[in-house]
């Protein structure tokens, strides 16, 4: 399974999925039937790092990332690369749009469906508060490897 975690700009949300996602995978055992990643919609952040207070709600959780993970823009060729396109929100299914403008194999979702629940991931850039964003994540991995309990199970 090929995942693509996407946030506005891929330096808070998407990559905390990323590494939240990488965690459980590892800890299942299940690190060769996957591949994460994560990019943005937009290109404001491209090459920059994690932002540094979504480092430190990893860290706390004990939560390894790649000090090396720099933002990235979603391509149109991500599309034919990857299984699953997550986004966090409802802004970033209608950026999607201007980037990959048909999903006829259904391969885009919102990240908290997967938990029975249709609304965004707490969007710690706005909010300040981190740990929440961290919960919400961790909450919508944990559906998605359990194979989703809402409309998206058993895809």
């Amino acid at each position: 399974m090929r995942i693509l975690f996407v946030c506005h700009g891929n330096i808070c949300r998407s990559p905390m999925a990323e590494f939240i996602l990488k965690a459980l995978v590892r800890a299942k055992g299940l690190e060769q039937h996957y591949y994460i990643e994560s990019a943005a919609v937009s290109d404001e952040e491209t090459g920059n790092p994690i932002y540094p207070p979504a480092k430190r709600s990893l860290q706390q959780h004990g939560v390894w990332f790649d000090p090396a993970k720099r933002a990235r823009q979603l391509t149109r060729a991500d599309y034919g690369r990857f299984d699953r396109i997550i986004c966090m929100d409802a802004s970033n299914l209608r950026w999607i749009k201007y980037i990959i403008p048909a999903d006829p194999e259904g391969k885009i979702h919102l990240m908290m469906s997967y938990t029975g629940r249709s609304r965004d991931v707490a969007d710690p850039w706005y909010t300040g508060d981190f740990e929440r964003t961290f919960q919400d994540l961790l909450e919508g991995c944990e559906a998605l490897l359990d194979g989703g309990k809402g409309r998206l199970a058993g895809i």
